[in-house]
């Protein structure tokens, strides 16, 4: 690709940091802490790095790779998002301060691991609250399970427990669930008799009730990525907009390879596109359309990217191109020219992962890095 080669994906760091800052000063006001997710940027250091300088709590991510890249260039403390895998316990420890869990086998496991390493690890357990990904759903079983980590182990420690909305089921938070959360928390509190350091109460879709101040007051922790790293939930789908949050932070330029005027609609006869689907397309006449060099195996979802001009309208992609309709569009584009796009949370997942599109890293407009 080279050192100049298209596509891109600009990250404004100032924009991220100015981001988190924001979120984590609402969050304080209500005595809540936040642990900076930087999954979405594929544990990109430097953006671990804005969200540190900001004041976020500690780094988390669901994949052990990117907290040890974490750990070997920043001082942080930890935090490992997915449940821990069997065979990757002695790394959890090694490189996690704090895992979330469900199972009490596994946490054996890393009591174990502990000894062997002669290290302490914290722990959040978690409750399914009916979005049905990881958690326990019975609430005696949750508090027996953390009355027998504080009682019965020795290097792992029970630091709270917590729950995930929104990820899996699309569950909204609200007070009441959340309310469950915290009489657990409080039940737990009483058999220890100690406070838990963590009432994890979810990630960016728990905002609205921090900022509409109907949050549970038992809840002091949150896990944010996507309000910190592009900002497009809440103004969006939620219409929450925060001032002071930036949706300027991964920009996507990819380049015009082609530039023609074609029909709106295939011409013969359809069967399946090249994931199989069966696509339903609308005639709306000859229109002038845009081939680009980037495609869904790069960022999955076309119609989760959005233009940056007024105008532009996202048709579709094959594996290695996407087609955009530019007949609205006042600008005269030409062969060459980059057509730049904001995005929703999964392009950016996938854009950050991708090998074949160039990060860039931006600071005041000017480029500092690149690979």
């Amino acid at each position: 690709m080279g050192k100049n080669g298209y596509p891109v994906l600009d990250i404004h760091l100032e924009n991220i940091y100015s981001n988190a800052k924001t979120i984590v000063e609402i969050c304080e006001k209500k005595g809540i802490t936040v642990s900076g997710v930087i999954k979405g940027a594929a544990g990109n250091k430097k953006v671990a790095e804005q969200m540190l300088k900001a004041g976020c709590r500690q780094i988390a991510s669901s994949r052990i790779k990117q907290l040890a890249a974490a750990k070997k260039h920043l001082i942080c403390e930890t935090l490992l998002l997915r449940l821990p895998m069997k065979n990757e316990i002695a790394e959890v420890v090694k490189h996690a301060d704090i895992s979330l869990n469900s199972e009490l086998d596994t946490v054996r496991q890393i009591e174990k691991a502990c000894e062997v390493q002669g290290k302490k690890h914290r722990v959040i357990l978690m409750v399914d609250l009916g979005d049905l990904r990881e958690g326990y759903m019975d609430v005696e079983e949750t508090i027996a399970a953390a009355v027998f980590i504080e009682r019965h182990m020795k290097h792992v420690e029970l630091a709270g427990i917590g729950t995930n909305l929104g990820c899996y089921g699309s569950v909204k938070p609200t007070v009441q669930n959340l309310g469950l959360l915290s009489e657990i928390a409080v039940e737990i509190e009483k058999q220890i008799n100690r406070q838990l350091e963590f009432v994890s109460g979810g990630a960016t879709t728990t905002l609205p009730l921090v900022l509409n101040d109907t949050i549970p007051r038992k809840i002091n922790h949150l896990r944010i990525g996507e309000g910190i790293l592009i900002n497009m939930d809440l103004p969006i789908l939620w219409n929450i907009n925060i001032p002071g949050l930036n949706q300027d932070t991964f920009i996507l330029k990819a380049q015009i390879i082609e530039l023609k005027n074609k029909p709106s609609h295939p011409i013969g006869e359809l069967f399946v596109d090249a994931f199989g689907n069966k696509p339903v397309y609308e005639d709306s006449g000859i229109r002038k359309r845009a081939l680009l060099a980037i495609g869904a195996q790069d960022f999955v979802m076309h119609d989760k990217l959005v233009p940056q001009e007024s105008g532009i309208r996202m048709v579709g992609s094959s594996s290695d191109h996407l087609i955009v309709d530019l007949t609205e569009c006042s600008r005269e584009y030409k062969v060459g020219d980059l057509i730049p796009f904001r995005m929703f949370y999964a392009p950016m997942l996938f854009l950050n992962s991708s090998s074949y599109v160039r990060k860039r890293l931006v600071r005041k407009s000017a480029i500092i890095g690149s690979k």
